[in-house]
């Protein structure tokens, strides 16, 4: 599938419209339930898909419908992000990313990424974060989600702040985030990284690139 980026960007505008709820955390059953939004890139037929499987399996149907909207934004944002990445130098996509646990090869060194929106549950501000990296690394590591998605191996992460609090909602803005990957990924390599000890023999790498207005 041919990824446009403008495209993703104006289908993830139109889930903006509604609140971001979640209803329950993240888990493996309800995963395998909506693994239709890997292929579902526009929001007309994500909503004709999630019909479909609520009524198939009798989910309840509001829980059911958030966790398959935020799980489809979250991801088509994610590959959006990734395909910035790919398109740079000296970057090369990884062509099995569900079993290798990474999305790209920077210079050589596997990659993960993911697209964070500052968390409240890390107990200090953005200003602090900021001047404070290496705790917020950490954070992320430690509160991840569980399951199949856990993993401790090297990751960049983009983290999203907007000022009036609605952080989720700079996920869709796919031009910004590019605006400021680019920059990042033409004048750095992978030495400007973290180098954490999150498991015993294992060196992890991990950096923030932050996107915020």
């Amino acid at each position: 599938m041919k990824l446009d980026i403008s495209y993703i960007e104006s289908e993830l505008k139109k889930r903006c419209n509604l609140p971001y709820v979640w209803n329950r955390k993240q888990n493996d059953t309800w995963d395998d339930a909506t693994k239709f939004i890997y292929k579902t890139m526009s929001w007309e037929a994500l909503l004709v898909q999630i019909e479909e499987q609520q009524k198939e399996h009798n989910f309840p149907t509001q829980d059911f419908f958030n966790y398959a909207i935020n799980r489809w934004y979250n991801f088509w944002s994610a590959q959006a992000v990734e395909k910035i990445f790919t398109d740079l130098p000296g970057f090369a996509p990884n062509p099995n990313p569900v079993e290798d646990h990474y999305d790209f090869r920077w210079l050589g060194e596997r990659i993960d990424h993911k697209t964070s929106i500052f968390p409240k549950g890390f107990g200090e501000n953005y200003a602090f974060a900021k001047a404070h990296k290496t705790l917020l690394i950490h954070w992320f590591y430690k509160h991840q989600s569980t399951g199949q998605r856990f993993h401790l191996n090297n990751r960049l992460f983009i983290v999203v702040h907007d000022q009036n609090g609605e952080h989720w909602k700079l996920k869709a803005e796919i031009e910004l985030i590019k605006s400021i990957i680019e920059p990042y990924g033409k004048q750095k390599t992978p030495a400007v990284m973290e180098v954490l000890s999150l498991e015993e023999g294992k060196e992890t790498m991990a950096d923030i690139i932050w996107v915020s207005r």
